[in-house]
Protein backbone atom coordinates (compact mmCIF):
# COMPACT_ATOMS: atom_id res chain seq x y z
CA UNK A 1 0.00 0.00 0.00
CA UNK A 2 1.53 3.27 -1.08
CA UNK A 3 1.50 6.30 1.21
CA UNK A 4 -1.10 7.96 -1.03
CA UNK A 5 -3.33 4.86 -0.93
CA UNK A 6 -2.95 4.65 2.83
CA UNK A 7 -3.93 8.28 3.34
CA UNK A 8 -6.90 8.03 0.97
CA UNK A 9 -8.09 4.88 2.70
CA UNK A 10 -7.74 6.23 6.24
CA UNK A 11 -9.50 9.48 5.40
CA UNK A 12 -12.37 7.69 3.65
CA UNK A 13 -13.84 6.50 6.96
CA UNK A 14 -16.60 8.55 8.62
CA UNK A 15 -15.25 11.26 10.90
CA UNK A 16 -11.61 10.48 10.09
CA UNK A 17 -9.06 13.28 10.21
CA UNK A 18 -5.31 13.59 9.73
CA UNK A 19 -2.89 15.70 11.73
CA UNK A 20 0.88 15.88 11.66
CA UNK A 21 2.34 15.35 15.13
CA UNK A 22 5.49 14.28 16.90
CA UNK A 23 7.97 15.80 14.49
CA UNK A 24 6.33 14.78 11.25
CA UNK A 25 4.25 11.63 11.84
CA UNK A 26 0.92 11.39 10.01
CA UNK A 27 -1.66 10.64 12.69
CA UNK A 28 -5.15 9.47 11.70
CA UNK A 29 -7.92 10.06 14.21
CA UNK A 30 -11.64 9.60 14.68
CA UNK A 31 -13.34 11.80 17.24
CA UNK A 32 -9.93 13.03 18.41
CA UNK A 33 -8.69 9.50 19.17
CA UNK A 34 -5.88 7.87 17.18
CA UNK A 35 -6.56 4.78 15.08
CA UNK A 36 -3.45 4.73 12.85
CA UNK A 37 -0.03 6.36 12.62
CA UNK A 38 2.51 6.60 9.82
CA UNK A 39 5.72 7.49 11.59
CA UNK A 40 8.94 8.93 10.31
CA UNK A 41 10.61 6.45 8.03
CA UNK A 42 7.22 5.20 6.85
CA UNK A 43 6.40 2.74 9.66
CA UNK A 44 2.66 2.03 9.82
CA UNK A 45 1.03 1.36 13.19
CA UNK A 46 -2.62 0.73 13.97
CA UNK A 47 -5.03 -0.77 16.52
CA UNK A 48 -6.15 -4.40 16.09
CA UNK A 49 -8.36 -6.84 17.98
CA UNK A 50 -6.83 -8.95 20.73
CA UNK A 51 -6.96 -12.07 18.54
CA UNK A 52 -5.47 -10.31 15.50
CA UNK A 53 -2.67 -8.97 17.70
CA UNK A 54 -1.75 -12.47 18.85
CA UNK A 55 -1.89 -13.93 15.35
CA UNK A 56 -0.01 -11.09 13.67
CA UNK A 57 2.77 -10.80 16.22
CA UNK A 58 3.27 -14.51 16.89
CA UNK A 59 3.40 -15.35 13.18
CA UNK A 60 5.92 -12.58 12.54
CA UNK A 61 3.57 -10.81 10.14
CA UNK A 62 3.77 -7.66 12.27
CA UNK A 63 5.71 -6.38 15.25
CA UNK A 64 4.24 -5.05 18.46
CA UNK A 65 4.02 -1.27 18.05
CA UNK A 66 6.51 0.63 20.22
CA UNK A 67 4.81 2.20 23.27
CA UNK A 68 1.39 0.96 22.10
CA UNK A 69 1.69 -2.82 22.21
CA UNK A 70 -0.10 -3.11 25.56
CA UNK A 71 -3.12 -1.52 23.87
CA UNK A 72 -2.91 -4.13 21.05
CA UNK A 73 -1.32 -2.02 18.33
CA UNK A 74 0.85 -3.55 15.60
CA UNK A 75 3.62 -2.11 13.48
CA UNK A 76 4.75 -2.68 9.89
CA UNK A 77 8.16 -1.36 8.88
CA UNK A 78 7.40 -1.50 5.14
CA UNK A 79 3.71 -0.75 4.52
CA UNK A 80 4.36 -0.40 0.79
CA UNK A 81 4.82 -4.19 0.72
CA UNK A 82 1.33 -4.82 2.15
CA UNK A 83 -1.57 -5.90 -0.03
CA UNK A 84 -3.72 -2.75 -0.40
CA UNK A 85 -7.03 -4.59 0.09
CA UNK A 86 -5.83 -6.40 3.20
CA UNK A 87 -4.32 -3.24 4.68
CA UNK A 88 -7.55 -1.34 3.95
CA UNK A 89 -9.50 -3.97 5.90
CA UNK A 90 -7.12 -3.65 8.83
CA UNK A 91 -7.45 0.15 8.82
CA UNK A 92 -11.24 -0.15 8.66
CA UNK A 93 -11.16 -2.40 11.72
CA UNK A 94 -8.81 -0.02 13.54
CA UNK A 95 -11.18 2.86 12.83
CA UNK A 96 -14.17 0.84 14.03
CA UNK A 97 -12.42 -0.26 17.24
CA UNK A 98 -11.56 3.31 18.19
CA UNK A 99 -14.91 4.76 17.07
CA UNK A 100 -16.71 2.22 19.26
CA UNK A 101 -15.01 3.73 22.32
CA UNK A 102 -16.36 7.22 21.62
CA UNK A 103 -19.35 8.51 23.53
CA UNK A 104 -22.77 8.04 21.99
CA UNK A 105 -23.06 11.81 21.51
CA UNK A 106 -19.67 12.00 19.74
CA UNK A 107 -20.54 9.07 17.45
CA UNK A 108 -23.83 10.77 16.56
CA UNK A 109 -22.03 14.06 15.90
CA UNK A 110 -19.63 12.25 13.51
CA UNK A 111 -22.40 10.30 11.80
CA UNK A 112 -21.27 6.93 13.12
Amino acid sequence: MTPAQLEACALSFPGATKVVQWGGSDVYKVGGKIFAIVGLGGRLMFKVTDLAYEVMTESGMAKPAPYLARAKWVSFDEPDRLDPDEAADWLKTAHALIAAKLTRAKRKELGL
